[in-house]
C-alpha cells in the first residue's frame, strides 16, 4: 500500500514537472503555431461527432425523465432550466472530456509511447530538441483552445435534444418556445462559465496524463497497449475527482 501511494505521488510530481517544462517554452510558441493548429483540428474532429451524439441523447433523456416526474407537480415549464443547467454545469463538460480521453488521449499516448519505445524521443534529445516543447506544449495549448468550443456545442445540442423530446412526447407537451424561454429566464451566466472552467481543467488534465504516460513508457511494443489503457483509466479517474473538487470550490 505504501509503495502504491509513493508511485501515485511520484507520478503526480512527474506530470507537474512535465507541464512546467512544457510551459517554460511558451515564449517560443509562435514557432509551433502550425502544430498547435494541427493538434487542435485533430482533437476537434475526433471528439465532436461522438460528443454531439452523446450530448443529444443525454439532453433528450434528461427531458424525458424530468417530464415523467414534474408532470405530477404541474411544473413542466421548468424542464428547460433543468436540462439547461445540468448540461451547462455538469454533463456537457464531463461528457466531452470523457470522449476526449477515449478518442484523443488514447491516440496521443499510443503515438508518444511508440516514439519512446522506438527511441525517437532519444533522437530528439540528442539533437537538443526538447520533447516538452515539440510534442507536449502544442497539444496542451490546442486542447485549451478546443475544449470550450466543444463544450458549448455539446451544451447546445443537448438543449436541442431536450426540446425535441418536450415537443413530441405526448405526456410532456412543452413547446420549444416555452422550453427555451425557461432556459433564457433562469439560466445564469455563471452556470455556463463554471462549465467552461471545468472543461478547460478536464481537457488539460486528460492531455497532460496522455503525454506523461506516453513519454514514460518503457519496454517493447507490448507496453504501448498497457500505456494506452492506463492513460484512459487514469484520465477517467482524474475527471471524476476534479469534477467533485471544482464543483465544491465553485459552489
Amino acid at each position: 500500500m505504501k509503495n502504491r501511494i509513493n508511485d501515485i505521488l511520484e507520478g503526480f510530481g512527474s506530470a507537474v514537472t512535465l507541464a512546467w517544462r512544457a510551459f517554460a517554452s511558451l515564449p517560443k510558441a509562435p514557432r509551433i503555431l502550425k502544430r498547435i493548429a494541427e493538434h487542435g483540428y485533430f482533437s476537434g474532429y475526433s471528439t465532436l461527432p461522438i460528443a454531439a451524439i452523446l450530448c443529444f441523447f443525454i439532453g433528450a433523456e434528461l427531458a424525458l425523465q424530468s417530464g415523467l416526474t414534474l408532470r405530477h407537480f404541474g411544473a413542466k415549464e421548468f424542464i428547460g432550466i433543468l436540462v439547461g443547467a445540468s448540461m451547462a454545469r455538469e454533463l456537457g463538460p464531463v461528457m466531452v472530456a470523457i470522449i476526449l480521453a477515449g478518442r484523443v488521449g488514447s491516440a496521443v499516448t499510443a503515438e508518444l509511447a511508440s516514439m519512446k519505445v522506438y527511441q525517437e524521443i532519444d533522437a530528439l534529445e540528442t539533437m537538443n530538441i526538447p520533447p516538452e516543447r515539440l510534442l507536449v506544449l502544442p497539444r496542451l495549448l490546442a486542447v485549451l483552445l478546443v475544449m470550450p468550443v466543444l463544450t458549448i456545442i455539446g451544451n447546445l445540442i443537448g438543449w436541442f435534444g431536450g426540446a425535441i423530446v418536450c415537443a413530441h412526447v405526448s405526456f410532456i407537451g412543452v413547446q420549444p418556445e416555452a422550453y427555451f424561454q425557461s432556459i433564457k429566464r433562469y439560466l445564469e451566466v455563471t452556470d455556463v462559465t463554471d462549465g467552461l472552467i471545468k472543461a478547460e481543467v478536464f481537457g488539460f488534465a486528460v492531455m497532460l496524463i496522455a503525454c506523461h504516460i506516453g513519454l514514460r513508457t518503457r519496454g517493447g511494443p507490448r507496453e504501448i497497449g498497457f500505456a494506452v489503457t492506463k492513460s484512459v483509466v487514469t484520465s477517467l479517474f482524474a475527471i471524476l475527482i476534479l469534477n467533485y473538487f471544482i464543483t465544491k470550490v465553485l459552489a
